[in-house]
């Protein structure tokens, strides 16, 4: 949806250059354009409907304000529309409870339920600092129980054990009790799902529902579920009050409809949104923020927020006042800016949060590609021993050999990262005393920049 919205909007900015007002006719053709993108993204027909008439009421007769054109006008409006489907702003979590807040997760089998309950587990315990417990009711599917499990430890968060043989009332209830005498904050119920709605599952969501008399009831769907996310989420809606959605897999190859389709229907704000499978790709919903990545406008709030969280300051600060003071740049900082790198979610995710028009002009760039080339760096410094690392003048043609059977690679390879390495020192040279700012500048400027590490 995004790419097919960006780019069909774009056109029509371009198109609309020179006219003096919004017309009827200008605002037809646009509205053509957005109704086949969402179509085509499977938004809901009753939600593209309503979303177009509310688009066509706004723009109709509006005057160009200011120095903005006809089309950007017309994008400005679909973007705070968009917004306003979704759900405008942010809709945080509700712990407002006597403890143990109980968080009910519901959804179909495969929309990453599991794993979304540990995301929001470390999301609980790292943003909101609170205790948490997580419990397993799905008895149809014991590898669950087991996934739970291991999620949780990774997530930091304790796990209450449950069994194929138990009944989920019997196990929730047992979870709550033992919440409650060990002072959790938090308890996390991850519910059974099923392929398919059937009677089965949505009696005994009913059941758990009116047991635990949780504070929020979080429906869980696949964004790459298309149009029977809609069916999904009226059913779940019909049996329990829900309050909130997480979008998992938005990073996949997802046409993002169900973004708009699922907030509309159930009445629930989106809360949260997955965007990778590892335990800390889970987002708090912003639906202005959400709106610019569609329309191609990037994120660049959330970029912002991604690199400040992957930096490690401290040692930001260490280098720079090791290269003012004319001390030499060697392979162990060349090391830590690799992986300081892959702290901040790598070069796709960073990607994924410009602007259409700055992540195009990087287009023929194989992310893959680099991102395993920035692994390969990472191998082949690792191979050495502490003094290669220090003294990187010491490694000839022995000791490369040695290094790149450590790593795995061919000797080109370590040549190539030591010739980009000695690029690297020689910038780093020229900066004694300019400030980090000329170095980032020199680095835009670079060929090959998608090699760098950083």
């Amino acid at each position: 949806m995004a790419s097919a919205l960006s780019d069909k909007l774009s056109r029509l900015v371009k198109e609309m250059r020179g006219q003096a007002r919004i017309t009827e006719t200008n605002v037809s053709d646009m509205l053509r354009e957005v109704r086949m993108a969402l179509l085509e993204a499977d938004v809901a027909l009753p939600v593209v409907r309503d979303f177009v008439a509310r688009v066509k009421e706004k723009a109709l007769g509006q005057e160009v304000m200011g120095s903005l054109q006809p089309g950007q006008m017309l994008v400005s409006i679909v973007s705070r529309e968009l917004a306003a489907t979704m759900g405008e702003g942010v809709s945080n979590i509700n712990l407002a409870a006597q403890p143990p807040a109980v968080i009910l997760m519901a959804g179909l089998q495969g929309a990453g339920k599991t794993t979304t309950t540990a995301k929001l587990a470390k999301h609980l315990i790292e943003k909101r600092k609170k205790k948490v417990l997580t419990v397993s009711g799905d008895v149809y599917r014991p590898a669950a129980i087991e996934q739970l499990k291991t999620v949780t430890a990774q997530a930091g968060a304790e796990w209450f054990p449950s069994t194929p043989d138990q009944k989920p009332v019997d196990i929730g209830r047992a979870a709550l009790d033992y919440a409650k005498k060990h002072f959790f904050d938090v308890l996390l119920v991850d519910t059974a799902g099923r392929l398919a709605i059937d009677e089965v599952l949505m009696a005994e969501i009913k059941e758990l529902h009116a047991v635990l008399n949780p504070v929020e009831t979080l429906f869980v769907v696949d964004a790459m579920q298309g149009q029977d996310a809609i069916n999904t989420a009226k059913a779940f809606k019909d049996a329990v009050p829900l309050t909130g959605i997480i979008l998992t897999k938005l990073d996949g190859d997802s046409r993002g409809g169900a973004a708009l389709s699922v907030r509309q229907v159930t009445g629930a704000p989106i809360k949260f949104a997955g965007t990778s499978e590892k335990l800390d790709g889970l987002e708090v919903f912003d639906a202005e923020r959400h709106a610019g990545r569609i329309l191609g406008m990037g994120d660049i709030l959330a970029l912002v927020e991604q690199v400040t969280a992957g930096v490690d300051i401290a040692a930001a600060q260490k280098l720079a006042a090791k290269v003012k003071s004319g001390a030499g740049f060697d392979l162990n900082d060349f090391l830590s800016q690799i992986q300081q790198m892959k702290q901040m979610g790598g070069l796709s995710s960073l990607m994924d949060k410009l602007p259409a028009a700055m992540a195009s002009k990087a287009g023929g760039v194989d992310m893959d590609r680099a991102e395993r080339d920035i692994k390969r760096k990472e191998g082949i410094i690792q191979s050495m021993t502490p003094l290669e690392r220090r003294k990187p003048d010491l490694i000839k043609a022995t000791r490369k050999r040695r290094i790149a059977a450590g790593a795995g690679v061919h000797v080109q390879e370590v040549n190539r990262m030591l010739k980009e390495f000695e690029q690297m020192q020689d910038m780093m040279k020229k900066m004694k005393g300019g400030g980090m700012m000329k170095m980032m500048k020199r680095l835009g400027g670079m060929k090959g920049m998608p090699k760098m590490p950083f």
